[in-house]
């Protein structure tokens, strides 16, 4: 197995290479299930984790200002503890080796994940989704890392990180066509505290990726030419400080600010939905016959109990097949730019293809969907809208996968690539849910004026980025030992 990399012709790949990008696939793909999985479970786990007031109403009714208050802590803080945490992880994975810190980040967000499925209390929750935020967060850098070093081949190694990326939109369509399933069949799962609520077991699925971990474990080799620095002595001893170092700190800074701007337009708007989507119209209408259809074929009254579930049920599944959409479409944008990557040589003018579509596009598709909220017959345009944002948004994201590793040395790459991905992107970028919950806070809720300034945000992060891109270095054609 030590030779397995000698031939540095790209005529496929070799069995162990196929199980260096399966696993790699598994884990960006169950990353993005991990986030994207919050704006989905959001309302029903505070709901029922907030408790209820003297008069039987909701302590965190979505709206009120503790509500708000604890959206945007779930949002942010677990990104604030998986960036610095995910930076001290890219540090250990120059350090102690990609492979190590790649299995043992995977193991942390599965473990913990499962276990946010049976908290009893918000801060129970608040904990293990930052412990999931840190194995996310050093898990995407390990993995890059470690695939950008498999090939020597150039067009290879773009195609293998495009395609393994491109995974990241299959974990997009798996938590949305899964708490699609759970939200239908809940009702049948085993009770957890006594209930059958879909987000429970949403959380609880987040053990998947540690099961092949397990089979796949001792089959996969080290980074053959992170093994060949450290086996000679020559690998130098990284640091934070020489990100920021002469001929590093453009580098580092213009990534991170650039990184941040694809994220910002995610969080900011598109990860908004869930708050959006049950006071469409569309929604409301069938939440309202679905009711009305149990009420009048029952021969007792309903439980209250019961029409909540049905009301939820109905929600939830509007909600996840948007989002199926929306992860469709940044499949189809990661798969775009996978073949480009190989086409275009310049990386700002591969960049560029998607932020200028988008510095347009995403703001005004936000902005149509706060004026069509009281349009049923707006749902299916809203659909493909977001279908076009998933695109122009998401393919941004494999790009910074690509283009990272080529721009910072063997010694620093985790390093870098944590910084730009974990500052620029978990901290700087996801706070951009925070502003548009900030401001956009209203009681009763206004989802009108959270799609209006998730637009306003959207924009703002687009355009920095788009400036800031003119700024980005051309990575040169260097052996990525060096």
């Amino acid at each position: 197995m030590s030779n397995y990399l000698e031939n540095n012709k790209p005529r496929g790949l070799t069995p162990v290479q196929w199980l260096i990008c399966v696993m790699a696939a598994i884990g960006f793909a169950f990353d993005i299930y991990e986030l994207l999985m919050l704006p989905l479970i959001l309302k029903p786990a505070l709901a029922e984790l907030g408790g209820k007031a003297a008069d039987g109403s909701l302590m965190l009714a979505p709206g009120s200002p503790g509500y708000v208050a604890w959206a945007r802590t779930l949002f942010f803080l677990p990104a604030i503890v998986g960036g610095i945490f995910g930076l001290f992880g890219g540090y250990l994975t120059d350090l102690l080796g990609r492979r190590r810190v790649l299995t043992w980040s995977i193991l942390l967000y599965a473990v913990s994940a499962a276990a946010s499925g049976f908290v009893t209390d918000i801060y129970q929750l608040l904990f293990f989704r930052c412990l999931v935020f840190i194995g996310v967060c050093v898990e995407f850098v390990a993995a890059v890392a470690w695939l950008a070093e498999l090939f020597d081949d150039v067009k290879q190694r773009e195609r293998v990180l495009g395609y393994t990326q491109a995974f990241s939109s299959i974990g997009g369509l798996l938590v949305g066509s899964a708490f699609l399933i759970i939200a239908s069949i809940s009702l049948q799962l085993p009770a957890i505290h006594g209930g059958h609520e879909a987000w429970r077991y949403m959380l609880i699925s987040g053990v998947i990726p540690a099961l092949p971990l397990i089979l796949i474990r001792p089959f996969l080799p080290e980074s053959p030419k992170w093994v060949k620095k450290k086996t000679a002595g020559q690998l130098k001893r990284p640091s934070i400080l020489q990100l920021f170092g002469p001929g590093l700190a453009r580098t580092t800074i213009i990534t991170t600010i650039c990184y941040a701007a694809s994220y910002g337009m995610a969080f900011g708007a598109i990860q908004q939905l869930a708050q959006i989507l049950p006071a469409h119209a569309y929604v409301k209408q069938a939440t309202a016959e679905a009711v009305t259809k149990v009420v009048s074929a029952s021969p007792a009254p309903v439980p209250p109990g019961k029409l909540k579930a049905i009301e939820g049920k109905i929600r939830d599944e509007s909600v996840a097949a948007v989002t199926i959409w929306q992860e469709v479409g940044g499949l189809t944008g990661r798969l775009i730019l996978a073949m480009l990557a190989v086409q275009i040589v310049s990386r700002r003018k591969l960049l560029r293809i998607f932020q200028i579509p988008a510095l347009i596009c995403v703001p005004l598709i936000f902005w149509w969907i706060s004026e069509s909220l009281d349009d049923p017959s707006s749902m299916q345009m809203l659909k493909v809208l977001i279908f076009v944002a998933g695109l122009l948004v998401v393919g941004q994201f494999s790009f910074w996968g690509n283009y990272i590793p080529r721009v910072f040395p063997l010694h620093l790459r985790g390093t870098g690539e944590s910084f730009a991905a974990n500052i620029g992107g978990r901290i700087i970028g996801t706070a951009a849910a925070w502003i548009t919950l900030t401001f956009s806070a209203a009681t009763p809720p206004n989802a009108g004026k959270i799609a209006f300034v998730g637009a306003v945000v959207a924009g703002v992060y687009c355009l920095v980025g788009f400036i800031c891109a003119f700024l980005l270095p051309e990575p040169s054609e260097l052996n990525l030992e060096d």
